[in-house]
């Protein structure tokens, strides 16, 4: 199919599944009893994944029952996983068949599903949770919540319209696996380090790649779907994810599809910074900064960089990646130091 055949198709998709609430009123949903379990259906199935389907199927208060991905051969990755798991539980190897999809829009029509994990790309977080919000599905999204800011006030505004749940992956600040974070913040909202003055904030960055050379797309790969509304490039396997495995996939560093580490790493420890300062709900009023970027090749997100934020408060904050990874809270009675590590 040509690009052009497949905009023209997705937009048709898409307005069929928005048509579905064009009087404005919320979407109906699966109405759950109390001894019911909550039907989940995972978007994207790569290296995340793993980690957040991981979590959740442990709950028996829900059930996995399908999984969607434009690599098909992921998805069916993903079936694997989930019956696997389920048969290893109950002993039996029949106890669930698994629903693949490789277009997740065919997937969100089905009412049986209460909810969905999106695990996806950056550039296809804001898009398949509307969609989602607008079918009656709670959402459990990635972060960060979209590529821009733009599509993350739409999707906000959506789910608020819909009356759904949606909730981001900021794992920092669940009591598990990472406990410290929500210990240090509570302590220099408490006053533990005198009045806050300074957050210092320390953030890896990505290594380069040279230019790679034009690729046959898999058959497996849906590339059209996967571009969704970024413009048209050659396939080459280091600009979208490995084909043998799920180690850490290219697109990560590369601007159409995401920040690099700013919004990587940083949706973490920004986040935990916000919470130690009590600024959740506001943010600076004053940002400036500065990075190097590549020159060439494939990989073209930030190099080093330095951000300063200055707070209604008073309170400045630098970002860098010339600090340790983690948050450094600084007070006029000492500083505090949080990390995963």
């Amino acid at each position: 199919m040509k690009r052009r055949e497949f905009i023209k198709s997705a937009m048709a998709a898409s307005a069929g599944i928005f048509l579905t609430s064009c009087d404005g009123s919320p979407a109906k949903s699966r109405r759950i009893g109390p001894n019911d379990k909550i039907n989940i259906a995972q978007i994207g199935f790569g290296r995340i994944a793993h980690y957040d389907l991981g979590e959740t199927i442990k709950h028996d208060s829900c059930r996995i029952v399908a999984v969607a991905d434009v690599d098909i051969n992921r998805a069916k990755d993903g079936k694997k996983f989930i019956e696997d798991y389920y048969a290893k539980k109950t002993g039996k190897d029949n106890y669930l068949n698994v629903k693949v999809y490789q277009d997740y829009r065919e997937m969100l029509h089905d009412k049986s599903i209460d909810a969905v994990i999106i695990s996806t790309p950056d550039h296809w977080h804001a898009q398949p949770a509307m969609e989602a919000a607008l079918l009656g599905k709670d959402i459990y999204l990635q972060k960060p919540a979209s590529l821009t800011i733009a599509e993350g006030r739409a999707m906000s505004d959506t789910v608020k319209k819909q009356k759904r749940i949606l909730q981001i992956g900021s794992q920092q600040r669940a009591s598990t696996p990472w406990p410290q974070f929500k210990r240090v913040c509570e302590l220099v909202r408490n006053g533990r380090v005198g009045e806050l003055k300074h957050v210092e904030v320390g953030l890896g960055t990505d290594p380069g790649c040279g230019v790679e050379p034009k690729m046959p797309v898999p058959a497996n790969l849906d590339f059209d779907m996967w571009l969704g509304s970024t413009r048209l490039v050659d396939y080459t396997e280091k600009g979208v994810h490995p084909q043998t495995d799920y180690s850490r996939p290219g697109w990560l560093r590369i601007e159409n599809y995401g920040a690099g580490m700013i919004t990587g790493w940083g949706a973490h420890h920004i986040d935990t910074a916000h919470w130690g300062m009590g600024a959740e709900y506001s943010g600076p009023i004053e940002v400036e900064g500065q990075a190097k970027f590549p020159k060439s090749g494939l990989w073209n997100v930030h190099g080093d960089f330095t951000n300063h934020a200055k707070y209604a408060n008073g309170v400045t904050m630098e970002i860098s990646s010339r600090f340790i990874n983690g948050v450094k809270f600084i007070g006029s009675d000492g500083w505090l130091f949080v990390s995963r590590g």
